[in-house]
């Protein structure tokens, strides 16, 4: 996993609330387990205005050109705006994965679902809760003639505008370590590997049997 650095980013404005994961990345995607090139997919069936299925061209489908994703403005964009209850419905994991392939590494709404708020953290991405009145103001930022610009700062806690507001936000401390180091539940348990040896070492000869055939 990617260590978090400090974004600079335009904001994606997606002007919905209750965004399910299916809504994310559909069901007909969910075949493939390697966590990577979902980033085509990711909101498919608002994006393109065919149906989408695995391995298709991407570059070659009809797009919805009024889906904020196919806006000139926000390509490039690793910062993504929503409203409440955001990644809501089953808990696939691949939600996140799509996002993170396609770019983000940021997503801001007042709230989420529980699950795809914990994915998140394990996969590289910072859901940041802010307060309504406070995504309400930004909204109306991100839609206005110009697109808005942030700079967020994952070891200060802090969310700046380019005309100088800054918006502290929460974080759980151990979260925040491991995205700051680009720890994933993997690389936490590769953190104690000489431990692990050890205890192999004495396990093999406190019970060869186990090791055997």
């Amino acid at each position: 996993m990617d260590a978090f650095k400090t974004i600079n980013s335009v904001v994606t404005p997606l002007d919905r609330a209750n965004v399910d994961t299916d809504a994310i990345i559909p069901k007909q995607f969910l075949k493939s387990i390697k966590r990577s090139g979902f980033g085509p997919y990711l909101f498919d069936e608002w994006r393109y205005l065919d149906h989408g299925e695995p391995d298709m061209d991407c570059s070659q489908r009809p797009i919805n050109q009024d889906f904020v994703l196919n806006n000139a403005r926000y390509q490039g964009s690793q910062v993504l705006l929503a409203r409440d209850n955001f990644g809501c419905g089953s808990s696939r994991e691949h939600a996140p994965w799509a996002l993170e392939d396609y770019g983000f590494r940021v997503i801001i709404a007042p709230s989420f679902a529980d699950i795809f708020f914990n994915n998140c953290f394990k996969n590289g991405i910072l859901p940041i809760r802010l307060d309504g009145a406070i995504i309400d103001q930004l909204f109306g930022k991100a839609l206005g003639q110009q697109p808005l610009e942030v700079r967020i700062d994952l070891e200060t806690q802090t969310l700046k505008l380019a005309d100088g507001q800054q918006i502290g936000f929460e974080v759980d401390e151990f979260r925040k370590h491991c995205l700051l180091n680009g720890l994933d539940d993997i690389g936490l348990t590769l953190q104690h590997a000489d431990e692990i040896r050890v205890f192999e070492a004495r396990r093999r000869e406190s019970a060869p049997w186990v090791f055997k055939g």
